[in-house]
């Protein structure tokens, strides 16, 4: 039976990353279904709504690109260990 690793502060740092992610992610999706339906009942013009789809959309690339630069590392780090 393998001993478990411990946990370093990189390890706590990419979750750390996740999380902020993930937070990012469904915060957003949340205040992008708000302000649609928001817009929707108001009357709000189109170009208006468009803007909170292109920082919904901002948005959700940053946290894409965030775990996908979290994986790469916690690949590498494996990779570097075996």
């Amino acid at each position: 039976m393998s001993k478990a690793k411990p946990i370093t502060e990189r390890d706590r740092q990419l979750v750390r990353q996740i999380r902020r992610a993930a937070i990012v992610m469904s915060v957003t999706m949340i205040l992008w279904i708000a302000l649609q339906y928001i817009g929707g009942q108001m009357g709000w013009p189109v170009r208006i709504v468009f803007l909170f789809d292109i920082a919904a959309f901002a948005a959700l690339v940053w946290a894409l690109i965030v775990t996908y630069w979290v994986w790469k590392e916690r690949k590498r780090s494996r990779d570097d260990q075996g």
